[in-house]
């Protein structure tokens, strides 16, 4: 079971990664989008408003699953509950993420596994 956790620990970092590369796609999106509607003041309001909040979600658990991810390799009891977490909402996230989610809660909730975080 090492070897399952290792490969969560680095999928986790490895999708965190391309979060933090698509929070930034969306960002430049956003703001690129707004020269198209400048004269529309409920259209910017919206796009502005987008243009933040999503990015700042996909950054912040991006981060979350980079932390995780460098968590499970010292094999830290927090670090376990953090990906436990981050993959029940990795789920919603399909396809890749939901599969990645499930094999997350399948290897950190095996048995073998509860033991060697305690």
């Amino acid at each position: 079971m090492k070897q399952h956790v290792t490969l969560v620990g680095a999928l986790h970092i490895g999708f965190g990664i391309l979060g933090l590369i698509g929070a930034l796609v969306l960002f430049l999106s956003f703001n690129f989008a707004l020269g198209f509607v400048e004269h529309e003041p409920i259209a910017v309001t919206v796009l502005e408003t987008l243009g933040k909040v999503l990015p700042l979600m996909v950054l912040f658990f991006s981060i979350l699953d980079i932390i995780g991810g460098i968590g499970l390799f010292s094999y830290g009891a927090w670090a376990r509950i953090l990906v436990l977490v981050n993959s029940a909402i990795n789920c919603l996230n399909i396809p890749f993420g939901t599969a990645m989610g499930v094999y997350s809660i399948w290897v950190l909730m095996n048995e073998e596994v509860i033991e060697s975080f305690a």
